[in-house]
């Protein structure tokens, strides 16, 4: 199965490619539903393609809002530049669009973004039939449906699914409550994620069973956890999924390693079953609780107690070179000598290594005891034969 990674911006393209991931999803300057991420510019998406396709990885460009009439026109000249640069796919939601394409460039690979809500196996012949390359399910079907609506197809279309991150509290993703309450329209990219605030709701004419409820903080009755399938891989692939698919173009470049590094080795690993030690390193990167969604029509999905994510450890530096028992590191939070350091690593045999940070310098060779500036660069010993873009992360002491 191929797994797929979010990429917000260039460095966090990088990152997923150094950490294994088989393909890539990311969005220009406009037409994608995250238009407060980094993104790519014209040059960069050129750049992310021909660097992808040199390290036989592919890139797949979100065009997945929901269209007016006076987008049709600027989407034409921007298609045409995709299609252009050699992207592997581009991310539809809007049916116009899918046709549009079609129609218009039919080399272009049409992927139907979960946001088109496809829920049953007669759209998703519908869907066949326009000459779809893939069908990014809705987020709201179990594994039966799942597997049931693959064997239909026929192989005719590739199913790809969701299988950790955010989880939108609207069905698929599409959701008003950030154009209501701030005018910002989470369809055209720029949701406030409303859902996580923090609200007061009740049913009024009922004070049962109805799980609408709150205490005297609140509620987070909208504020969905993440989801976490690690440790079901086997069961989507003999559902027929093809690719599995990373949310979080939004988020650092640490939970763009972590998560992609953990699905890479529990692919690798099929059809073995990954155990409990993975969900523990995916709870080193910042995250809400976890549930496996409407997979296996769980009905505890909901996270009321608070909108604030945690994690178990903190990134602290990113490794640029390591040599003749020196490391070069980029500090990204701050740390200290005697400090102990975990290796977060694509190379099993140098994953989860820990190191104690000595004999620490900055860029002009000065001894220092502290990291303590954004972005400055420091060297410590170092006896493991670290890899460019390596991470260092350390353990949080929570109260």
């Amino acid at each position: 199965m191929e797994l797929l990674s979010p990429a917000g911006n260039y460095e966090k393209f990088l990152t997923a490619i150094h950490y294994g991931a088989d393909a890539v999803y990311l969005a220009g300057r406009s037409f994608g539903l995250r238009a407060f991420a980094g993104n790519f510019s014209n040059a960069l998406l050129k750049k992310a393609c021909a660097y992808a396709h040199e390290k036989n990885k592919k890139v797949y460009v979100t065009v997945n809002i929901l269209a007016r009439d006076a987008d049709f026109s600027p989407a034409k000249k921007y298609l045409a530049f995709l299609n252009e640069i050699g992207v592997d796919g581009v991310i539809v939601s809007d049916f116009g669009l899918i046709a549009f394409i079609r129609k218009n460039f039919p080399n272009l690979n049409v992927h139907v973004s979960t946001q088109a809500n496809v829920t049953n196996l007669q759209t998703a012949l519908f869907l066949a039939d326009l000459g779809v390359k893939r069908i990014v399910l809705a987020r709201e079907l179990s594994l039966k449906e799942i597997a049931s609506i693959a064997k239909g197809l026929k192989g005719r279309v590739e199913i790809e699914c969701f299988v950790h991150g955010a989880m939108c509290m609207a069905y698929s993703g599409r959701c008003l409550l950030s154009n209501y309450l701030t005018g910002r329209d989470a369809n055209r990219g720029a949701c406030v994620q409303a859902c996580r605030w923090k609200y007061f709701i009740r049913e009024e004419s009922r004070d049962d069973e109805l799980e609408v409820e709150e205490d005297e903080k609140g509620t987070y009755i909208l504020n969905s956890k993440d989801l976490c399938m690690i440790t079901h891989l086997p069961e989507l692939k003999k559902a027929g999924v093809s690719s599995l698919k990373i949310e979080g173009r939004m988020k650092s470049s640490y939970y763009v390693a972590c998560v992609t590094n953990a699905y890479r080795k529990a692919i690798d690993m099929l059809p073995k079953r990954a155990g409990d030690e993975f969900v523990c390193e995916l709870e080193k990167t910042s995250h809400r609780r976890f549930t496996t969604g409407f997979y296996f029509n769980e009905n505890d999905r909901q996270f009321r107690e608070s909108s604030t994510p945690f994690q178990t450890h903190e990134f602290v530096a990113v490794v640029k070179k390591c040599k003749n028992g020196r490391a070069t590191l980029e500090q990204r939070n701050f740390f200290k000598e005697g400090d102990i350091l975990e290796v977060l690593s694509p190379n099993s045999e140098l994953h989860n290594k820990t190191l104690v940070v000595k004999n620490m310098t900055n860029k002009s060779g000065e001894k220092i005891e502290k990291a303590n500036s954004a972005q400055m660069q420091v060297s410590i010993d170092c006896s493991l034969p670290l890899l460019p873009g390596d991470i260092l992360r350390k353990e949080l002491k929570h109260k």
